[in-house]
């Protein structure tokens, strides 16, 4: 096998990015804590960012010559996400432009244990601050208006929330839904049931719970029918990204959310990923995470998940609707458009003469 033929994590020592690494406790706040709690929301939630920004600069560096098809199918995908981040943390792209002459020092800053200790400190602390704000708010939405949960959950512990819990693990009266009972499972089934409560079926990542389904209704003839067009997800995106009150469509908030603090005018796939992580707080949580971003990424799944964005920015941002709707034909506007269209074509120079 060439040198060129090569996979290029042969080339140099390898480690995961898109996998949590050592937790540090940078004491000092900095902006880029700030960077680092919107990229965990919006585009990787579980990366080590010390392999993220040394490979992605070894990449740019050395690695620059090498053809894309010889990097592996993870490598590259780890590479996109390195090319986020610079457009994330302001100022982070042109510090790694300058001459080369400042190379050295540029890539030591970057990889140094302050750097990317503080982008780890803002991601870790927004998953931390969230999973704490969503854990009330989620029984909330999942109780029946005007009922009670029999028997009660506790809202500060996690200890009943699971398949040991009639409404949590599955339908209880006709009008309960099934929620964590993994699609593909019959929780009415009193073995499955007892099984999935004893812990005799071990639930991986990957077997994901009804509740990401709209209704809580998967189809197996279908399974991307509904599939991440549930309400619970909705509310509980509206009550990370803009505000806890807009989940009620009644805005109270006093603060802007994250996603106006951060310029977000639209829904990215990985933040659906990270709600969808943040109200199944299943062990296997990197698997759940990952499995739900390669079908995301799966070239083959495109039309689905096409649909499925414009869904989601219909949801959460309602002039996303405006600014993606066609001209209507023959409209005043259309007309307008259309003849300022012609006029630029009879008085551009056709470049034949001098």
């Amino acid at each position: 096998m060439s040198e060129d033929n090569k996979s290029c994590g042969q080339c140099r020592k390898q480690i995961d990015a898109l996998q949590l690494g050592p937790r540090k406790r940078p004491s000092a706040t900095d902006p880029l804590v700030h960077y680092g709690r919107h990229f965990g929301r919006t585009v990787h939630a579980l990366c080590n960012f010390q392999a993220l920004l040394t490979n992605g600069i070894l990449q740019m560096g050395e690695l620059a010559d090498i053809p894309e098809e010889n990097f592996t199918a993870e490598e590259r995908r780890e590479h996109r996400v390195f090319q986020e981040l610079l457009k994330s943390v302001a100022g982070l792209e042109e510090c790694l432009m300058q001459s080369r002459e400042d190379e050295v020092d540029i890539i030591a800053e970057l990889t140094s244990i302050t750097f990317y200790s503080y982008l780890t400190k803002g991601a870790s602390g927004a998953r931390g601050d969230d999973t704490k704000s969503l854990k009330g708010s989620i029984l909330d939405w999942i109780t029946p208006k005007g009922q009670n949960l029999v028997p009660p959950l506790a809202r500060n512990v996690k200890v009943n929330h699971s398949f040991h819990h009639e409404r949590t693990g599955a339908r209880k009266l006709e009008c309960y839904s099934t929620l964590l009972c993994p699609a593909g499972l019959d929780w009415s089934n009193s073995e499955t049931k007892a099984k999935l409560q004893s812990g005799e079926i071990i639930v991986t990542g990957d077997q994901w719970p009804l509740f990401l389904y709209a209704n809580y209704h998967y189809d197996p003839e279908d399974p991307w029918n509904g599939l991440f067009w549930s309400a619970l997800l909705v509310c509980a995106y509206r009550h990370v990204f803009t505000s806890p009150s807009s989940v009620d469509k009644e805005p109270k908030a006093t603060h802007s959310g994250n996603a106006r603090i951060h310029g977000m005018t639209r829904v990215t796939l990985p933040s659906i990923t990270y709600i969808a992580m943040q109200v199944y707080k299943v062990t296997d949580s990197e698997r759940f995470y990952n499995s739900i971003l390669e079908i995301f990424e799966d070239p083959d799944e495109k039309q689905e998940v096409d649909d499925l964005t414009v869904w989601w920015n219909r949801q959460i941002f309602p002039s996303y609707l405006t600014a993606q709707r066609p001209l209507i034909k023959n409209s005043a506007l259309a007309r307008i458009q259309e003849k300022r269209a012609q006029m630029k074509e009879v008085f551009v120079p056709d470049g034949g003469g001098v």
